[in-house]
């Protein structure tokens, strides 16, 4: 009981000092554009609030900011889901099973440290201007973060325990899915949250090259048309949807994973 007052007083502590921390940026933002010639390039925070505001009514191309962020949120959640899947499959396979490991590694060690907007060229090239680049392109930047931490998990359970579950006449499926799987949980959701910021970098290269609508595309807008209010609106969007999606995951993880530190 004291334990979870202490944490509850802690949590409201970071709160706090978070909103402070943020009203003092604020602040300072403002200094800035009144004192000195930052305000000739950059809206002051006032400015941008009412811009921000006013983008939920009057449209900004083809759709209102709603519109612009449903698109973006579509865009990477079919990709951030298919690259997970994959990442988890190919995580698991190669940290669990040796053979697997011998044969996918080579070819993923040298895609891996390709990051996933060095693809639009290729993804263009392949199949051409549409969603589906922008679905590969998302794809290819969430991809080789969930394979390397699902094959992590899968790859630290413990031998011991292992070595135990064969000696009591565990088959090999019952080891898999109630020893390697669980254990690895923990790793898998770490590699869905760094996915996921991964997917938002993404979709924000592949809306400025190739799409017509998005909240990358309001960046790309702003910068075309010199209103520097649509790329702060663009940039406001993007943190503020990655942040309730990453917020909403470690929810998840909390109430999934109890028995892990970072659940806690």
């Amino acid at each position: 009981m004291t334990a979870r007052l202490t944490l509850t007083k802690n949590s409201r502590e970071a709160w706090v000092y978070g909103f402070l921390g943020i009203l003092v940026f604020l602040f300072m933002w403002h200094l800035a554009c009144i004192y000195t010639n930052f305000g000739k390039i950059f809206p002051t925070p006032v400015f941008s609030l009412k811009a921000f505001l006013a983008a939920f009514v009057n449209p900004i191309g083809k759709y209102t900011l709603l519109g612009h962020i449903a698109v973006s949120l579509k865009r990477v959640l079919v990709g951030y889901i298919l690259s997970s899947v994959a990442g988890i499959i190919i995580g698991m396979a190669m940290g669990h099973w040796k053979m697997a490991h011998a044969i996918i590694y080579p070819i993923f060690s040298i895609i891996r440290p390709i990051p996933g907007i060095a693809w639009i060229p290729l993804a263009i090239l392949w199949i051409g201007i549409g969603e589906p680049t922008i679905y590969f392109i998302i794809f290819m930047g969430g991809f080789s973060q969930m394979v390397m931490n699902t094959m992590d998990g899968a790859h630290h359970v413990s031998k011991d325990l292992i070595g135990v579950a064969k000696v009591l006449g565990a088959k090999e499926n019952q080891i898999f899915g109630k020893i390697v799987l669980p254990y690895s949980i923990p790793y898998i959701f770490t590699g869905l949250q760094t996915s996921l910021s991964t997917s938002w970098m993404a979709v924000l290269a592949a809306e400025m090259i190739t799409a017509r609508e998005g909240a990358g595309w309001l960046i790309l807008a702003g910068m075309q048309t010199g209103r520097i209010e649509n790329n702060v609106i663009g940039m406001i969007s993007i943190g503020g949807v990655g942040l309730i999606l990453a917020s909403l995951l470690r929810a998840t993880e909390r109430r999934l994973c109890r028995w892990t530190v970072r659940s806690r």
